[in-house]
């Protein structure tokens, strides 16, 4: 190298006008290198994949690439036993009833009731109180019914009588009228349901936080009163035509009972309890299943 060409290389602002050159290259953390990298490795792999098969991720199946499903037998042997006693359990209350396990008149308990919001132990001593309900829905004319089990075990005669209460799935809740026959029914499939008699602030809560209604074909959400109008205005000749009149309807079980629980979708609710109390213990035990009562509010506040 030259002199020139080393005075040229130590002033590099010579030929700029006193400016020094800018260079294209920028330093690149060596964590988002490593990052590009990655995602180019990924998408490589999906690339790959895509070649091998056409669909991406899913698989191909086809009549001769059939799913098999693996059960492990005693998974078998125990959804059959379960199947056989509770068919059993069916033809024996069809035939000779709930005999001691339900009674036909109402029975009343007593349970403390602390309000909400005390600040000390002291206070709740003070302002707790005792209150008499019914435990069973024994003289009510309308119950609140909630499907709380899967179907594994289930007898075709439980199914059948489930979807005739449109409870085809679990945590799904209707309003059922509380007559001799639809009382035989429910003490049919008690171990797959628990029922009560709601309050009417609770029906009230249930239609407006939860109620859609069958518009169309369609399930539709209960936002506006003109929903309700146009569908049961004129089935009703003008008798419901908001929500205050379908809660009315509702709690005493009037003359447009029918139209109103036909219009309502099964309530969607959740899962407050764990699998063992809803299939292993009934209500009285501690459990989810069987009849409530008047205690059903409780039960519909966990779920809403």
């Amino acid at each position: 190298m030259t002199s020139t060409e080393i005075q040229k290389a130590s002033n590099p602002g010579e030929n700029t006008g006193g400016q020094p050159q800018k260079t294209d290259l920028q330093l690149v953390p060596e964590a988002v290198l490593k990052r590009k990298h990655d995602i180019d490795e990924m998408k490589a792999n999906w690339a790959a994949q895509a070649i091998r098969n056409p669909r991406g991720n899913r698989k191909v199946f086809n009549a001769k690439t059939k799913v098999i499903k693996v059960m492990k037998p005693e998974s078998v042997l125990s959804k059959a036993r379960m199947q056989r006693n509770h068919s059993r359990r069916y033809a024996r209350v069809l035939k000779k009833g709930m005999q001691a396990r339900a009674s036909n008149s109402r029975v009343e308990a007593v349970k403390t009731v602390v309000p909400d919001g005390t600040a000390s132990r002291e206070e709740e001593e003070e302002l707790k109180k005792e209150v008499t309900y019914a435990s069973n829905s024994v003289g009510a004319k309308l119950v609140f019914v909630v499907r709380i089990r899967d179907p594994v075990g289930m007898p075709k005669n439980v199914k059948k009588a489930l979807t005739t209460l449109r409870l085809k799935c679990v945590n799904e809740g209707v309003f059922c009228r509380y007559d001799e026959s639809n009382r035989k029914k429910l003490q049919l499939i008690e171990p797959w349901v628990t029922y009560g008699v709601p309050s009417k602030a609770i029906i009230t809560d249930l239609i407006r936080r939860r109620g859609h209604g069958w518009t169309d074909g369609k399930r539709v959400p209960l936002s506006d009163n003109t929903i309700i109008e146009n569908a049961l205005g004129d089935k009703t000749d003008g008798a419901v035509i908001c929500v205050d009149d379908v809660v009315h309807e509702l709690h005493s079980v009037g003359e447009e009972f029918a139209q109103v629980k036909g219009f309502l979708w099964p309530f969607q609710l959740a899962a407050p309890r764990s699998k063992f109390q809803k299939e292993k213990l009934n209500f009285k035990d501690g459990g989810d299943y069987g009849d409530r009562g008047e205690e059903m509010d409780d039960l519909i506040r966990q779920m809403l």
